[in-house]
C-alpha cells in the first residue's frame, strides 16, 4: 500500500498530501522554461490534471479536501470548483460530502457546475452556471499563481448574491501579482478567507530531491522566486 492511499478519517495529513503530489507527478520540471498563463517563464509547473483525470486518484484527492475543510472547522453547504481546472473536483467533493451529512435529503444540497464559456443570453445565473451554488459555498481552485481565475469566480458568485465562506487552493505557487499583492491578500480583500493545502515552499525542495533535479534548474527556480516570489525559496 502506498503511503497516500486513503484510509478514512477526519484529520488532514499535510505530509501525506505532499507525498501524494510527488508520487503522482503533480509537480514537474522543464530543462527549458515555458511561458505560464501569467506570461512568466518558469522551469517548474503544477499540473493537477494528472490526478483529476483519474477516478481512483480524484477520489483520494477529494478525501484530502474534505479532511482539510474539517480541520478548518468549516461546515459548507456547497463545494464549487473554479471552471474548468477544478470543475470535476468540485462536483465529486460536493457529492461525497453531502451524502455524509445527517440532514442529507432531497433539495438540501445543490450540485453546481460552472460554465467554461459564458452564455451570451439568459438570466445571469444561467449564463455562468449549470446548477447554481447555494448556501455557504467553498470555492475550490487547483493552482493559484496570480489568482485571477479564482477572483473572477468569487466575483461572479457575488454578483448573484451567493455567500462564499472560503476559497481553497490545492497548491499556491507563492508568487506576487503584478499589483504587488500575494493571492491570499487579493482574495481576502474581497472578504473571503483564503486557505491553501500546499505551497511552493513546502513542495519544491522535496520535489527537487525526489526527482533528482539538475543544479542549474534549481538555481533558475531560486532566481525566479527572487524576482516573483512572495518569499525567497532556498532549494539547496
Amino acid at each position: 500500500m502506498k503511503s497516500t492511499e486513503r484510509l478514512g478519517g477526519n484529520v488532514f495529513d499535510k505530509r501525506a498530501f505532499i507525498n501524494f503530489i510527488l508520487e503522482n507527478s503533480v509537480v514537474g520540471f522543464f530543462d527549458k522554461p515555458v511561458k505560464l498563463r501569467s506570461g512568466r517563464l518558469s522551469h517548474w509547473y503544477v499540473d493537477w490534471r494528472k490526478v483529476t483525470g483519474d477516478v481512483y486518484l480524484i477520489d483520494q484527492l477529494s478525501e484530502f479536501v474534505i479532511e482539510f475543510v474539517n480541520d478548518l472547522g468549516l461546515r459548507p453547504d456547497c463545494f464549487y470548483g473554479v471552471p474548468e481546472g477544478a470543475t470535476k473536483l468540485g462536483i465529486i467533493t460536493q457529492y461525497k460530502y453531502a451524502k455524509r451529512q445527517p440532514d442529507f435529503t432531497r433539495g438540501k444540497y445543490p450540485l453546481p457546475m460552472g460554465r467554461g464559456k459564458i452564455k451570451e443570453h439568459g438570466l445571469l445565473k444561467d449564463r455562468y452556471f449549470v446548477g447554481v451554488p447555494k448556501g455557504k459555498v467553498i470555492v475550490l481552485e487547483d493552482v493559484t499563481t496570480t489568482g485571477s481565475s479564482l477572483i473572477e469566480t468569487i466575483s461572479r458568485l457575488n454578483e448573484i448574491g451567493t455567500k462564499v465562506t472560503a476559497a481553497i487552493s490545492l497548491t499556491d505557487r507563492m508568487e506576487l501579482r503584478e499589483d504587488g499583492l500575494d493571492v491570499k491578500t487579493a482574495v481576502e480583500n474581497l472578504g473571503v478567507p483564503y486557505h491553501t493545502m500546499s505551497t511552493a515552499s513546502e513542495i519544491l525542495s522535496k520535489a527537487c530531491k525526489y526527482y533528482g533535479v539538475k543544479k542549474e534548474i534549481i538555481c533558475s527556480i531560486e532566481e525566479y522566486f527572487e524576482k516573483y516570489g512572495v518569499t525567497k525559496v532556498k532549494l539547496m
